[in-house]
């Protein structure tokens, strides 16, 4: 007996001490700079929950705001765009004094008004779950005390403040559940290092090692932020801006390893296919369910990323136009990143204020149908109705059937395959059951009186199966 005791505790200490092997080589395992490795990272799950965010174009080029973000690199690159490089050539001729520079801009980047914590209320009202500020676009201007902008950032000159740190803190002290997120180019188009550095056809890396790299340390740590959204990869390989190494560095050894998720613009051959979530293009909408979780960074300004004196109101996204794409995109399985650009001052303009405000209104009823959601992989669009999109969520038979547009005669039909109707209501009359017929495979609803909905721009309704459905396989 006391021999097969000893073999027994033998075992079970050994057992043991695998274990304890195995979590310590778990812990120590280490993300590798190659996109292989990279790529194996699963996306932290609050990112995909999180489904709205709001991005912000602010800086020095909101001062002329007239071509806005891309303002210097019109005025000294004609051939990117003629018609905008004339617009601008006339303007300073007309507005200022010969020998004026992009730099001289800066001093009337004044943000008087900027207050984060305002911004931080409007975010709040928009029903947003993170918010992704620009710190640094491609004129370099650094909207904190980078150690590596000496001079030409939102300390030195200008507001004399940290943009960076005040939103931070604002967004953090907020009683929602806001993710803070940074923007930040690889590239800046008139650095003379990195000019140095396109001449040699990038064979040499000064402007990475001595600006870029440490720069984006710097930022993490310390910001933290939760989301770090690259830009400014499309002059050069991956390779060269050192993405490799510094997402390894991200995901092992920084103070947001856990939590912190980025795009995939770290080169040009990274566009979706290398990095956390794909944002591929500007106003990335795929139109199918991907593989691979993405954002559709988009505008609200259809014409612009930053504030622009020359949009007129028909250049902004109405209200209806930013709820459809909200619902499209949720429905696809994407995230929807809604960009505004402020004044020089500070100032959120009242129209981007107003289009907030409104998607706020519209969450508060219909927000169950988008937040912690998935698309129903049965149908994501209806074929009867185009403007019905469809959502579920993770082991639930219960799918929301968000309809974009009301029907003129009250009824809205629905072919989408395997519908077995328990309960039916719209969110916003939780107690008014909706009634149905079926015929031919169709679905047809009759809803309550469009006098009794309170809510336009859209309206999700929850369908609850009936015990015997195979609705949501």
């Amino acid at each position: 007996m006391s021999v097969k005791f000893n073999m027994f505790r033998s075992m079970k200490l050994s057992y043991v001490i695998y274990c304890v092997g195995l979590l310590v080589l778990i812990a120590d395992a280490k993300y590798q700079p190659n996109w292989e490795s990279l790529d194996s990272r699963p996306l932290p799950d609050w990112y995909d929950k999180a489904k709205i965010g709001i991005f912000i174009h602010w800086g020095v080029f909101s001062v002329p705001s007239l071509t806005s973000e891309w303002f210097w690199f019109d005025w000294f690159y004609p051939d990117h765009n003629p018609k905008l490089h004339s617009q601008v050539v006339n303007y300073m001729n007309a507005a200022y004094k010969p020998g004026f520079s992009y730099q001289d801009f800066a001093k009337d980047f004044t943000a008087e008004f900027f207050n984060a914590t305002e911004w931080t209320e409007i975010i709040e009202k928009s029903g947003a779950k993170y918010v992704v500020l620009t710190t640094k676009h491609h004129d370099g201007f650094a909207l904190w005390p980078s150690k590596y902008s000496y001079s030409w950032n939102s300390v030195d000159i200008g507001p004399h403040r940290d943009i960076v740190g005040e939103l931070a803190n604002a967004i953090r002290n907020s009683t929602h559940k806001i993710h803070f997120g940074l923007y930040h180019s690889l590239y800046e188009w008139y650095n003379p290092v990195y000019v140095a550095d396109r001449s040699s056809n990038f064979s040499t890396q000064l402007f990475v090692n001595n600006k870029l790299y440490p720069e984006m340390v710097e930022l993490i740590e310390t910001y933290r932020p939760e989301v770090f959204w690259s830009d400014g990869e499309a002059e050069a390989l991956s390779s060269y801006w050192k993405s490799e190494e510094f997402l390894a560095w991200l995901y092992n050894d920084s103070p947001v390893s856990d939590v912190v998720v980025v795009n995939d613009r770290w080169g040009t051959e990274t566009a979706c296919k290398h990095g956390g979530f794909y944002s591929c293009a500007d106003r990335y909408t795929p139109g199918s369910l991907q593989l691979h979780k993405w954002e559709n960074a988009m505008t609200i300004d259809k014409n612009t990323w930053g504030y622009s004196r020359l949009s007129n109101v028909e250049d902004y996204l109405t209200t209806q136009e930013l709820v459809d794409s909200v619902v499209q995109t949720v429905a696809f399985g994407g995230n929807i990143l809604i960009n505004i650009g402020p004044s020089k001052d500070g100032k959120i303009a009242p129209i981007f204020q107003e289009r907030l405000v409104d998607l706020g209104k519209w969450l508060n009823i219909n927000g169950e149908a988008i937040y912690e959601t998935e698309p129903w992989k049965l149908c994501q669009n209806d074929t009867t109705t185009h403007s019905v999109w469809y959502t579920t969520k993770k082991n639930s038979s219960d799918i929301y059937a968000i309809m974009l547009r009301w029907p003129k005669d009250g009824f809205l039909h629905l072919s989408c395959p395997s519908l077995h109707l328990d309960k039916v209501y719209l969110l916003e009359l939780r107690n008014v059951r909706i009634t149905w017929t079926v015929s031919e495979g169709v679905i047809t609803l009759k809803l309550p009186q469009k006098s009794m909905v309170d809510m336009n721009w859209g309206w999700a309704i929850k369908i609850r199966n009936g015990k015997h459905s195979h609705f949501n396989k």
